[in-house]
């Protein structure tokens, strides 16, 4: 008798079983595993979901038209392309509902990234050549450490800085410049 032959669990498979506390994406075929967020990289990604969703989510004092998702699990390839940034935004006549499952399929038009020590690397040199590879219009790198904002538009292929902003200074920038933001609104107090 032969013992039954062994099944490897698929990437996906692999994703669905980490353990809590964890972060999982496949990105280019391969799974990659983060901690959750530091304090301040969860407070800059709130802070900017919380300037952004009352503008153009809800049109208050903006133009509304969009949807603004905390931690989506973009399906670029279902269950083989599966990225996770920090926060997404769709225009809602390119997408009129949000799924009702957990995978988004739709390419969204905006996605930010906070950096950190674990995944700064990931998201600059891996991440962004994805997200321009699909089709992603725009893109922000911030960094929550350095007080940085770096906003990306994708032409023809590649991403062209839009421009890079530090410190407390007042961001308005595509594609949410309706608005203004105040990056010393994204940044943790410090003791």
């Amino acid at each position: 008798m032969h013992a039954p032959a062994r099944t490897c669990p698929s990437l996906y498979e692999q994703l669905e079983a980490l353990p809590q506390g964890v972060t999982g994406e496949i990105l280019d075929g391969q799974l990659y595993v983060h901690p959750r967020p530091s304090g301040p990289h969860g407070f800059t990604s709130s802070a900017l979901g919380y300037d952004l969703i009352g503008p153009f989510q809800r049109g208050r004092d903006g133009p509304g038209g969009w949807w603004i998702i905390d931690e989506p699990e973009l399906h670029f390839i279902r269950n083989a392309e599966v990225d996770v940034p920090d926060l997404a935004g769709w225009r809602r006549e390119r997408m009129p509902l949000i799924p009702q499952e957990h995978r988004y399929t739709v390419v969204p038009d905006w996605v930010c990234e906070v950096l950190s020590k674990s995944s700064a690397d990931t998201d600059r040199n891996v991440k962004m050549p994805i997200y321009a590879r699909f089709g992603v219009a725009y893109a922000w790198l911030i960094d929550p450490q350095a007080h940085t904002l770096e906003a990306y538009v994708l032409e023809a292929g590649a991403w062209r800085e839009l421009g890079r902003f530090a410190g407390a200074a007042p961001v308005c920038v595509a594609p949410f410049d309706a608005v203004t933001i105040q990056l010393d609104d994204l940044w943790a107090p410090t003791a």
